[in-house]
């Protein structure tokens, strides 16, 4: 059975090295290195990266980050490809996949996208249905913020409700499975999806916060 999440964690590492360390990405102001920081910081610091969350940490967490993106990069790239820590959850094959199947998946492309000119992967058919099934089973989640209704519609892969129709009508978001993905996790501006509904709905959905915003 392929996994996907060690399957992006080892080509993340690949591109990590082929870019440098100086490489943008388009979580900008971040560059590689700080991209390759907070991967391991999620992998073996679960206290620090609740910094993410909680406003309280978020000094901690910039701090470890700054240190940790000041190191050796090659050796940052290394921890990143070696994965978490053995007591971790996610050295359970399935955990990880649930848990960073889709999130090495996203910063991979963040990594890949940040690049000028760059050029989209074409991606097998197994591991779209892997990140459409992912979109399907948390759109609740990564929509919840958009106060309109959502369905999205897969290439080849059909067609989902992710939110319910609301007062200010539904927005149809077309594309590959990768692509409704970057787009649901706040990357619009560099998914090819397109959108379309009502105008005021449209206008909103541009708008509107996604994923852990």
């Amino acid at each position: 059975m392929t996994s996907y999440a060690q399957q992006e964690r080892a080509a993340i590492s690949d591109s990590f090295l082929r870019l440098g360390p100086d490489a943008p990405t388009i979580d900008d102001p971040w560059l590689a290195r700080d991209l390759a920081a907070h991967l391991v910081i999620r992998d073996s610091r679960p206290d620090l990266s609740a910094g993410q969350y909680v406003p309280a940490l978020r000094g901690r967490l910039a701090e470890a980050m700054r240190d940790l993106a000041a190191t050796d990069y090659v050796e940052l790239v290394d921890r990143v490809r070696q994965g978490p820590p053995t007591w971790s959850p996610t050295r359970i094959a399935r955990v990880d996949e649930v848990i960073n199947g889709g999130e090495f998946f996203i910063h991979h492309e963040d990594l890949l996208r940040g690049v000028s000119g760059f050029e989209r992967r074409r991606l097998d058919v197994g591991h779209e249905r892997f990140l459409w099934d992912m979109l399907k089973r948390g759109s609740r989640f990564y929509f919840r913020h958009v106060p309109t209704g959502v369905v999205l519609v897969a290439e080849g892969h059909g067609r989902h409700a992710a939110k319910k129709p609301t007062d200010n009508g539904t927005v149809v978001l077309r594309g590959r499975p990768g692509e409704l993905v970057m787009f649901a996790s706040g990357r619009s501006r560099v998914a090819a999806v397109e959108v379309d509904g009502p105008p005021e709905a449209v206008a909103e959905i541009e708008a509107a916060r996604f994923g852990l915003s």
